[in-house]
């Protein structure tokens, strides 16, 4: 069995199937964009320094909800205010999305003193570091140890182990300078 094709027949399928073919892209496409608010949008406010309850009803207003994700310390804020938002204010986000909130603490941070009394002043000043102390200095005192911690004071009142602190407290450390004698009390043997 030979079947002949008119070669006109061919070419007005290979066309019709071209042009159906564009014809369901441009449809899918076109429906993406209406399913998904393409090009339709709202611009994040700048909401920083504002109270977070003022800053909700200022999301809301526009369309937009929030998550308070975390907060942080700053002197140069008030308590409780919007210090950072993600997505970054004047951004243009879908309607319903959700703006992260960075809001300024109540208060400074806290931590516990840890055990210095007795470890050289390189390793008190460094676990006083890692756990977040700030303001740290170093009163030398006459001791009969080199560069031993004697304790951790706060104001002049020597701190306990695990007292809770104030992470921006003026902690003064003090460590002994080994100017004193081998028994630790000035005298030379």
């Amino acid at each position: 069995m030979n079947i002949k094709v008119k070669p006109g027949l061919l070419i007005t399928n290979l066309l019709l199937a071209i042009a159906i073919t564009f014809a369901l892209i441009y449809g899918v496409l076109k429906w993406l964009d209406s399913y998904t608010l393409h090009n339709q949008g709202v611009t994040v406010p700048d909401i920083k320094g504002l109270p977070v309850s003022e800053a909700a009803r200022f999301l809301t207003d526009r369309g937009l909800r929030y998550n308070v994700i975390d907060s942080v310390y700053s002197r140069n804020a008030k308590p409780g205010a919007v210090v950072e938002v993600s997505p970054t204010t004047g951004l243009k986000v879908k309607a319903g999305r959700i703006v992260y909130i960075t809001v300024n603490a109540q208060g400074p941070q806290k931590a516990a003193v840890p055990a210095v009394k007795d470890l050289s002043f390189r390793q008190a000043y460094a676990l006083l570091k890692a756990k977040g102390f700030e303001e740290i200095d170093v009163v030398y005192i006459a001791g009969a140890h080199k560069d031993l911690v004697i304790s951790v004071e706060l104001r002049g009142r020597a701190l306990e182990e695990g007292e809770r602190v104030q992470l921006t407290a003026p902690l003064s450390l003090i460590v002994s300078n080994g100017s004193a004698g081998a028994f630790g009390n000035g005298d030379e043997y």
